[in-house]
């Protein structure tokens, strides 16, 4: 089997996004991501300037990691520099974020308002794209969207396409490479960006990408039992909604 190399895969992806907006029963103009300073959403919103449609990348800050948050800035900056094509903004969501917590203060959980960080983002996508006649990119990779579903429903997992959802992350370092992305942002440990104390995603499954992946692929790996407790627990995300069928 000949299987792409990382330049045939960016070629490929990239035109696919353009023949996904060129095939919609009315075309969009824009392209709408959200760009973290992480691998995933740096080679997704890259990908989609090489389309050379308009593309709109939004930093939203929501009580930020300061190291997360310079990234995202340089990424956003680096791609305004390297395409013409492309327009950036830092909407800050502080507030808004601070006046959804207040307002819910006795709705807490253990995950505290992680997710609606997630979901106030996608809102701002949604909104941005809706003024530019646009479509969300999604930035989820296969081992979080198919594997051990490891994103916010209706949060980053609210989206329109999903370029990279049949790339494993490795293969996304990959492709990161071969962009020429940050090296600042290919040497970041990954993280979702949704927690104060910056808390890596290793650090929240328990296992690396590698192993993630080496446990998807083999029923035999010594972390497999591991990886099927997580993704069972997160199969509702992966899943259609469940539809009550009234009998015809």
């Amino acid at each position: 089997i000949n299987y792409m190399n990382a330049k045939e895969k960016i070629k490929f992806i990239s035109n696919w996004i353009s023949d996904y907006v060129k095939n919609m029963p009315v075309s969009a103009k824009s392209l709408v991501i959200g760009v973290s300073g992480g691998i995933d959403s740096s080679v997704s919103s890259t990908l989609s300037a090489l389309t050379g449609l308009k593309t709109i990348a939004l930093c939203m800050p929501i009580k930020q990691n300061k190291s997360q948050h310079d990234l995202s800035i340089k990424h956003k900056d680096w791609l305004v520099k390297n395409f013409n094509n492309v327009e950036g903004h830092v909407i800050e969501l502080d507030n808004l974020f601070k006046s959804f917590e207040n307002k819910l203060s006795n709705f807490q959980n253990e995950h505290g308002f992680a997710n609606s960080r997630a979901r106030l983002r996608m809102t701002t996508l949604y909104q941005v794209a809706a003024a530019n006649n646009g479509i969300v990119v999604g930035t989820g990779n296969k081992v979080e969207d198919f594997g051990v579903g490891f994103y916010t429903k209706y949060g980053d997992g609210g989206v329109d396409i999903s370029p990279i959802a049949d790339c494993n992350k490795s293969e996304i370092w990959e492709i990161g490479k071969e962009l020429n992305i940050l090296q600042e942002i290919i040497d970041a440990p990954p993280t979702d960006g949704l927690w104060d104390d910056g808390r890596t995603d290793e650090g929240q499954l328990g296992m690396t990408y590698k192993d993630i992946e080496l446990a998807m692929d083999d029923p035999k790996s010594p972390n497999r039992e591991k990886y099927e407790k997580i993704r069972l627990s997160n199969l509702h995300k992966m899943e259609p909604i469940p539809i009550c069928k009234i009998p015809r």
